[in-house]
């Protein structure tokens, strides 16, 4: 090939080369950056939109923490600090942003750093016209094995048979278990578990997500042990995520693989949970825990400590991309969580959102991360006020939710 040749070929296939070291319009600059609250589904979808001076926009996705009018404020005041910056300085920006925020950020501030952080990617990949799991070394896997939660084992069976899963979720506790005896919830969480293989037979996995509902080690160890019968996939936030060495103890004494991480922000507490041994399966929130790169600094851990990565990854179709981005790229991804975007605002927050085809998400080959907000959907689905629901106990006291 003669030098003009390839010359030509590599700058057209690398714009960001052109703008930024061949002399063409010179750096990108950020002009703005905003939050839209997309209500729908009893929640409301926290899409960031980074605009810059070349009209390349990006969009990610923040949590939705349930008071979302904090999220918007705080997105509100990082956008004095990021205008005028180059978009595709992203660690230096991410550093800006926690480090002068002073304190470790919690659930409000760490979600509105993550969805800014997506958009800073997708601007960045479409700057350089490729996706962006390319410019994080690269595909490692072709598609993106997913699952869904479901309710019954008829509706499980339901999904498997529409969707193609290989894995889906439940939640082994009966109904109103703040309300029962340990031993009716252990007894009920066996009965359920084992109605789900009973319909989906010995080869589909099966996650069984406590949601962080019991305090005590030994309680979980219990319904781990009534459960374990039926082979489950892994066994998901099974006690309260504050006390690591309580997870330990409980790894020690339960053969299920244990799984958790989704309320946890930050590679530093995934250090910690990392050192002791507690897991097997992290679950990450790449719209919490800081972001894409810092989702792949928390799974580069991970695979020291020889640990997969389930993402959690309960919102919108956003959130859902980058997800699928991270999943391309990183060796120790195990399964994502995903939610049908087929129908209702799910379906009309993007243009043409990532779908599942016989279990698995393709990759997507457009640069960024692929994806087109759908302009009509922010006025379509007007924000909603909501929080998540009270549970009490049958003694009147505040359970977990």
């Amino acid at each position: 090939m003669q030098r003009r040749e390839f010359f030509t070929q590599a700058t057209a296939a690398a714009p960001f080369l052109q703008a930024s070291q061949v002399g063409g319009r010179g750096p990108l600059k950020i002009t703005d950056v905003k939050l839209h609250l997309i209500g729908g589904g009893g929640r409301n979808y926290c899409i960031v939109r980074v605009e810059t001076d070349q009209g390349i926009q990006g969009i990610g996705e923040a949590y939705s923490c349930g008071p979302d009018a904090a999220i918007v404020e705080v997105v509100k005041d990082f956008r004095g600090w990021l205008i005028g910056q180059d978009p595709r300085n992203i660690e230096h920006l991410y550093s800006m942003m926690v480090n002068f925020t002073r304190f470790p950020g919690g659930l409000v501030v760490n979600a509105a750093i993550s969805g800014i952080e997506h958009a800073l990617w997708d601007v960045a990949g479409k700057a350089a016209g490729l996706p962006v799991y390319m410019l994080l070394g690269g595909k490692c896997r072709d598609k993106i094995r997913t699952y869904q939660s479901a309710g019954t084992p008829e509706a499980a069976k339901r999904l498997v048979e529409k969707y193609g899963y290989t894995a889906i979720k439940m939640r082994p506790q009966p109904d109103n278990d703040n309300g029962k005896p340990y031993n009716e919830v252990t007894r009920g969480a066996a009965a359920r578990v084992k109605a789900m293989r009973e319909m989906l037979g010995p080869d589909i996995d099966i996650g069984c997500d406590i949601h962080a509902r019991f305090f005590e080690v030994s309680r979980a160890a219990r319904l781990a042990a009534a459960i374990a019968p039926y082979n489950p996939m892994w066994l998901e936030e099974p006690i309260r995520p504050e006390n690591e060495h309580a997870m330990k103890k409980l790894a020690d004494r339960v053969t299920i693989p244990l799984a958790s991480g989704e309320c946890n922000y930050q590679r530093h507490e995934f250090r910690r949970l990392l050192e002791l041994g507690a897991l097997d399966i992290i679950q990450p929130d790449i719209c919490l825990c800081g972001g894409l790169m810092e989702m792949k600094k928390i799974a580069a851990m991970a695979e020291a400590h020889y640990v997969t990565v389930a993402p959690h990854n309960p919102m919108g179709p956003v959130a859902t991309a980058v997800n699928v981005h991270f999943a391309a790229s990183t060796s120790n991804f195990f399964i994502l969580e995903y939610h049908p975007d087929d129908e209702g605002v799910r379906k009309d927050v993007l243009k043409e959102p990532l779908m599942v085809k016989d279990g698995y998400i393709p990759l997507p080959t457009k640069p960024g991360l692929g994806i087109e907000l759908n302009e009509e959907a922010i006025k379509k689905y007007p924000p909603v006020s909501w929080h998540r629901g009270f549970a009490y106990r049958a003694d009147g006291s505040v359970g977990y939710i």
